[in-house]
């Protein structure tokens, strides 16, 4: 009998890989999701020295539902105005080992069409 792992193990170990080749600089940094059922979270990060840049959720928004593609949207908005003021223009984009579709994918667009670019 084959034991079935955990989805999040799973989406862990996909994690993993995808950040074996996707790394954050000063220059250009990563731009990390992470949704749970509820919230949606994005964090700019310099892989080179450990920081965090920028960071924005559907918390710290005080989005009443920021478990849909709608305040995924706005969450990419904000992260995107925040990343402008730290002079921020291009960022590699980390989907957390995520599809890249629904809420990742409305965050996303969102932060493009907000000017920062990936």
């Amino acid at each position: 009998m084959i034991k079935k792992e955990a989805n999040n193990t799973l989406r862990q170990r996909r994690h993993a890989r995808v950040r074996r080749k996707v790394s954050g600089t000063k220059e250009i940094p990563r731009l990390n999701v992470f949704r749970s059922n509820a919230q949606i979270f994005a964090q700019i990060i310099d892989d080179e020295n450990g920081v965090t840049l920028a960071s924005s959720s559907s918390l710290e928004l005080k989005i009443k539902n920021g478990g849909n593609a709608e305040g995924a949207a706005l969450v990419g908005k904000d992260i995107a105005e925040k990343a402008k003021k730290a002079g921020i223009k291009s960022v590699v984009f980390d989907r957390g080992g995520y599809q890249y579709h629904g809420r990742v994918q409305s965050l996303a667009e969102a932060a493009r069409e907000a000017g920062l670019e990936f």
